[in-house]
C-alpha cells in the first residue's frame, strides 16, 4: 500500500486518479479549494484518509497546504493535478499580484514541491499543449504580453514538464516524471473533447504507485503509459534552471538539496 497525496482532486481527473487508487488498496489524500469541496471530495470517495483545504491561488495558501501535508508524516507519491484552464478570458491577477493561471498552474506545483517532505515519486500533469509554450520564458507574470488565456495555458504546462525532469535531475532519490492525460470530457476540456475519459487518470495512477519497471523512471514523459516526446526545451538544462530561479524569485522560496 502506498500514501499518495493529489491535489486538485475534488472532481475531475483527481478525483478519478483517486478513485482507482483507493479501488486498488492505497491510501489518498485529497484537496480542494474550498471546504465545501473538500466535503464534497470525501463523499464522492468515502475511503479517502481526508481531504484538505487550500485555494492554490494564493501563496499563502501553497505555504499552509504544504505544512498540511507534512503533518500527516511522509507521503509515498504526490500527484500535482491542480490546474485551471485555458479559458480565461482575461488576465485575472491574484492577491500576489500574479496571474492566475500562473499562480495555480506553474508556481503552486513549485512551492508544494519545494515544502512537502520529499516523497519517492512526484508526478506532473502537463498536456500536449506544452508544445506550444514559450520556452523563452520571459515575461511570466504577463506584465508586457497582451493577455491570451490558451497561450497562458500552454506556457504553464511547459513549466509543469520542466519542474518534473529539473527535479529529476536535482533530486536523483526521486521519481520525477510528467504526462498528458489527453484532451477529455471534464470540466476544462469540455464535452466535444475528443480522447478517451476512462484512460486520462491511468497514466498517474500508474507512475504514481506501480512496481512495472517501465513506471519506476525518472525525467520521462508519458501519455497513456507510453513514453511521449516533448518540446525540446524541456530536456535543457538552462531552461528548467531559469525557470527554478524564477519562481524562487516569484516565491521567497529554494529548492533544497
Amino acid at each position: 500500500m502506498s500514501r499518495i497525496f493529489i491535489t486538485g482532486s475534488a472532481d475531475g481527473l483527481g478525483q478519478m486518479a483517486a478513485r482507482l487508487l483507493v479501488d486498488a488498496g492505497h491510501q489518498v489524500v485529497l484537496h480542494a479549494r474550498s471546504a465545501q469541496r473538500a466535503e464534497q471530495a470525501l463523499q464522492a470517495i468515502p475511503q479517502a484518509q481526508t481531504a484538505l483545504v487550500a485555494d492554490l491561488s494564493g501563496l499563502a495558501a501553497m505555504f499552509d497546504l504544504a505544512q498540511q501535508v507534512n503533518r500527516l508524516g511522509r507521503f509515498d507519491a504526490v500527484i500535482h493535478n491542480a490546474a485551471v484552464g485555458y479559458q480565461e478570458p482575461r488576465k485575472i491577477t491574484t492577491a500576489d499580484g500574479l496571474p492566475h493561471v500562473f499562480a495555480v498552474n506553474t508556481l503552486a506545483p513549485y512551492v508544494l514541491s519545494a515544502l512537502i517532505d520529499k516523497p519517492q515519486r512526484l508526478v506532473y500533469l502537463s498536456s500536449g499543449l506544452h508544445r506550444s509554450g514559450d520556452a523563452s520564458l520571459d515575461d511570466l507574470a504577463w506584465e508586457r504580453r497582451p493577455w491570451q488565456g490558451t497561450a497562458a495555458y500552454s506556457d504553464s504546462k511547459l513549466h509543469d514538464a520542466l519542474l518534473a525532469f529539473a527535479l529529476a535531475r536535482r533530486w536523483p532519490e526521486v521519481l520525477s516524471n510528467a504526462l498528458e492525460p489527453g484532451w477529455v470530457a471534464t470540466k476544462m476540456g469540455g464535452a466535444s473533447a475528443p480522447d478517451d475519459l476512462q484512460a486520462a487518470p491511468t497514466t498517474q495512477v500508474w507512475l504514481a504507485a506501480s512496481d512495472d519497471p517501465a513506471a519506476r523512471v525518472s525525467g520521462a514523459y508519458f501519455y497513456h503509459m507510453k513514453p511521449r516526446e516533448t518540446h525540446p526545451a524541456v530536456r535543457d538544462v538552462s531552461v528548467q534552471e531559469r525557470l527554478i530561479e524564477a519562481c524562487e524569485g516569484f516565491s521567497g522560496i529554494g529548492l533544497p538539496d
